[in-house]
């Protein structure tokens, strides 16, 4: 929608997270020439090429963890709704997931405090900068 000129981008929803690796300048040279060659697009797809790579000759290993450690994988979303579901029950969430987890933005601290009892999550997590203050001490 286009308002005096301006218009009004989607919000960015990444399904990813960026990060940042240092590598000596002999393998960036080499990835480089993959690059230059025609091999990958870009140094970044040559990355998430390989870490891909890796990660399937490891998916045992992950899967094994995974069931070990009762982790929820992929994305899960908390709402608003869920957790005053969870505060009339009376009980306690343990979020832990491998992933992404989202809570939702309406949700207020103090109703997550009342109801999450701890959140362990390898990958992100997503929740407003309060929230994460407040479930500071519960954030493994």
């Amino acid at each position: 929608m286009m308002t005096d000129g301006v218009y009004k981008l989607r919000d960015k929803n990444s399904e990813s997270e960026k990060i940042t690796i240092n590598l000596g300048y002999v393998d960036l040279g080499r990835i480089d020439l993959l690059v230059q060659e025609g091999f990958y697009s870009n140094r970044s797809d040559f990355i998430r090429t390989a870490i891909r790579n890796q990660l399937a000759g490891e998916s045992e290993a992950v899967k094994q963890s995974t069931l070990r450690q009762t982790l929820e994988l992929g994305l899960r979303d908390y709402s608003k709704a869920d957790l005053e579901a969870m505060k009339t029950a009376g009980e306690k969430l343990e979020i832990r997931v491998l992933g992404l987890a989202r809570i939702a933005p309406d949700v207020t601290p103090e109703l997550a405090l009342a109801t999450i009892e701890s959140i362990t999550v390898l990958g992100a997590l997503q929740a407003s900068a309060e929230l994460k203050s407040a479930l500071a001490e519960r954030i493994r």
